[in-house]
């Protein structure tokens, strides 16, 4: 039967490894949830169906037994009354009774074990509907607890907003001290050059100076 099928699938169901295979646990679980109670519905209607089915072969059976009983009273009375053929007449459908009251108890026993079989099977689903109502809200919270620590590690591993425009100002004030130590020597170059410029001027002046010294002397 497809519905017990369905429902021993329902049964065998790990709700621990259907949250790690789904995209949407919460949404899953919820879905499944929905399954179970739309089968246990579903069950116990067919159980219902059983069990009238039951009670309607039982009847029957109980009628045929009671036509039974009542030709074959006619049978005695027939033996009775010295009336063989009557008496004859009346045992076969006494026979035809017993055979039809045999065939319903052939059936009773088949409806039986369906009946059971549905029975077993609801109160697996309801067992598990339950224990799965239970663990639901606990499996969504572990979900959520996960998820949130997930987001948490993610967050302190890749910046912020926040974080980023830190590191820029940091990278931004970086680089204008490095500028500003390139500029101090650069600067520093230009005072150097400037000191050397100044020792050559004074040793051109004394060699003029020194140059007119000599000419005056000679003149």
């Amino acid at each position: 039967m497809a519905l017990l099928d369905r429902v021993a699938t329902l049964v065998r169901a790990n709700l621990n490894d259907l949250i790690d295979k789904a995209e949407n646990p919460e949404k899953m679980l919820k879905q499944v949830i929905l399954d179970m109670e739309n089968q246990f519905m579903q069950v116990k209607t067919q159980v219902a169906i059983a069990l009238a089915d039951l009670h309607l072969l039982q009847k029957k059976k109980q009628d045929n037994l009671d036509k039974h009983a009542e030709w074959m009273r006619k049978a005695e009375l027939a033996v009775d009354k010295k009336d063989d053929a009557l008496a004859r007449a009346a045992l076969e459908r006494a026979m035809s009774f017993q055979q039809m009251s045999d065939s319903f108890a052939q059936q009773i026993s088949d409806q039986e074990a369906q009946v059971e079989s549905l029975k077993a099977a609801l109160k697996k689903l309801e067992i598990k509907l339950s224990e799965a109502r239970a663990k639901v809200d606990l499996l969504i919270a572990q979900h959520r607890r996960s998820r949130t620590a997930s987001r948490a590690t993610a967050a302190q591993l890749t910046p912020t907003g926040e974080n980023a425009a830190f590191d820029r100002m940091q990278s931004k004030v970086a680089r204008e001290q490095a500028i500003g130590e390139a500029h101090a020597e650069i600067l520093g170059d230009d005072i150097e050059g400037r000191f050397h410029a100044l020792e050559r001027e004074e040793k051109v002046d004394a060699l003029l100076a020194e140059l007119k010294q000599r000419k005056r002397l000679s003149a």
